[in-house]
């Protein structure tokens, strides 16, 4: 399926829903994070979980392995906080 087909289903935001107290304080938050952090973090959470492997603890190192997805989607949640806010048009 091509990108305008995609577009052209998806349904424009609308001024009905707008989001909570508890979003808005964490959007609030997060913005004021760099998105480097996210990044950062997701390749020492990486770092390490290979030097754990290495150290002979396949457990551990599977377990601090599983951090890296979870970093970088809060992170794209980050850039997508700064770029366009819950309630942009408020």
């Amino acid at each position: 399926m091509s990108a305008s087909k995609v577009a052209s289903k998806l349904r424009p935001v609308t001024r009905d829903h707008r989001e909570g107290p508890v979003a808005r304080a964490i959007e609030q938050r997060t913005a004021q994070l760099p998105s480097d952090v996210f990044l950062w973090g997701a390749g020492a959470a990486i770092g390490g979980a290979l030097t754990l492997r290495a150290l002979g603890k396949k457990e551990d190192g599977i377990f601090v392995g599983h951090w890296a997805p979870t970093l970088l989607l809060l992170g794209l949640y980050n850039k997508l906080v700064k770029l366009e806010g819950s309630d942009r048009y408020d």
